[in-house]
């Protein structure tokens, strides 16, 4: 079965900078998009960035050009950097994955995409 498995959330002050990993196991295909979402507190799971079988990427208008996602795909792992931290980035990001190329692009930003999900890790931004 394929898991995912986040880490390297924590607390920061706000202009501070993280990176958050997930792990992917149990997942063999040579097609696929992987993403990373956040919940903030009274909000909806929202998109973060994308990343496909092809190395191609998308992102929030929101983090646009502060946070920068990667794979090292020889070890499974995706990474989310986040750069200039804000107040309102503070929330709980998940890693998910489909085993598929999702077009159109922008549908790579929404939750219902995505089958398979990782557990979250906590990021707490403070003044």
């Amino acid at each position: 079965q394929v898991q995912l498995m986040e880490s390297g959330g924590g607390s920061v002050q706000a202009g501070g900078s993280l990176r958050l990993s997930c792990v992917v196991s149990g997942y063999h295909t040579s097609t696929y998009t992987l993403g990373w979402f956040r919940q903030g507190p009274g909000k909806e799971r929202e998109g973060v960035a994308s990343i496909d079988s092809d190395a191609t990427t998308l992102y929030a208008e929101a983090v646009k050009g502060r946070f920068t996602i990667s794979q090292f795909s020889a070890e499974n792992i995706m990474y989310l950097h986040m750069n200039s931290l804000k107040l309102e980035d503070a929330a709980v990001y998940y890693c998910a994955v489909t085993p598929s190329l999702i077009y159109p692009r922008q549908r790579r930003l929404i939750p219902a995409s995505f089958a398979t999900w990782g557990q979250g890790t906590r990021v707490t931004v403070s003044s």
